[in-house]
């Protein structure tokens, strides 16, 4: 079964730990789906990655870049997985149908935000009803993730 992740993100912006999770994805040598909730979103993030920090590379494309196939990190706003991800990161509320492709799926939702945390617990219940392997994550005072679930 696809182990699902879900990072409850107060601390922390998605622009900030998008990055760090993609660059670990990559150092495991996986290749990775990111799908966003709007065409917008995806324009957003593609920029948002190539300037994440100075003197950082996170390859990446989306459709208007091309290359689909040899992308290890791809951008999407739909279902697709064009290059062979073993990781499909969901967030803005994205959801997928079926997730047991991958290795990993990881919900990162915004713990501020009512409808998003709504989501991520319909999103919890199908996923364990589904019998995947989930579990919750919850930064700490220190801004270190914790299993909390």
């Amino acid at each position: 079964m696809t182990e699902v992740l879900f990072y409850h993100l107060e601390r922390q912006s998605l622009e900030q730990m998008l990055p760090v999770l993609l660059s670990k994805t990559l150092e495991r040598g996986w290749r990775a789906v990111v799908q966003a909730g709007s065409p917008e979103r995806v324009e957003a993030l593609n920029t948002q990655l190539w300037t994440y920090a100075e003197g950082s590379f996170l390859p990446h494309g989306s459709a208007r870049d091309g290359f689909a196939a040899q992308q290890p990190i791809w951008l999407t706003d739909g279902e697709d997985c064009p290059n062979g991800a073993a990781v499909r990161f969901l967030v803005d509320g994205a959801a997928a149908a079926d997730v047991s492709a991958y290795v990993r799926v990881v919900h990162l939702f915004d713990g501020r935000d009512p409808e998003a945390l709504a989501h991520a617990r319909a999103q919890w219940k199908a996923m364990k009803a589904a019998g995947h392997e989930v579990t919750y994550w919850q930064q700490n005072e220190q801004g270190r993730w914790e299993r909390k679930a």
